[in-house]
């Protein structure tokens, strides 16, 4: 079940969290045994640092410019592209400026 989320409504999910100095904010819309789905604003040069998923994740780029590295390789994203990380491979995520980011995970 959504959460933290209107329904019946069109949203832009970009508008969903707003940019803090220094922070990565995040807010849930989806968590249970087999989908979370998670909106992310990242200020410039915060990070979430390398750790794995139990199960597959999927960014999408709402706003800005994000780097992934995944398993080793680094991916910089714009607004409008999607990447997979695929379970149990290592990633960490930057902000290579301000940007959102929707992430999906599979379970």
């Amino acid at each position: 079940m959504y959460k933290n989320i209107e329904t019946q409504k069109v949203l832009q999910l970009k508008e969903l969290v707003a940019y803090q100095a220094g922070q990565v904010v995040s807010r849930t819309l989806v968590q249970n045994d087999k989908v979370s789905m998670t909106v992310f604003s990242f200020d410039k040069g915060e990070e979430i640092s390398t750790h794995a998923s139990g199960g597959d994740a999927m960014v999408t780029v709402l706003e800005g410019t994000g780097r992934f590295t995944v398993g080793g390789k680094v991916f910089i994203l714009k607004a409008g592209e999607t990447l997979i990380m695929p379970k149990d491979v290592p990633h960490a995520v930057y902000g290579e400026e301000r940007f959102k980011m929707q992430l999906t995970v599979s379970f």
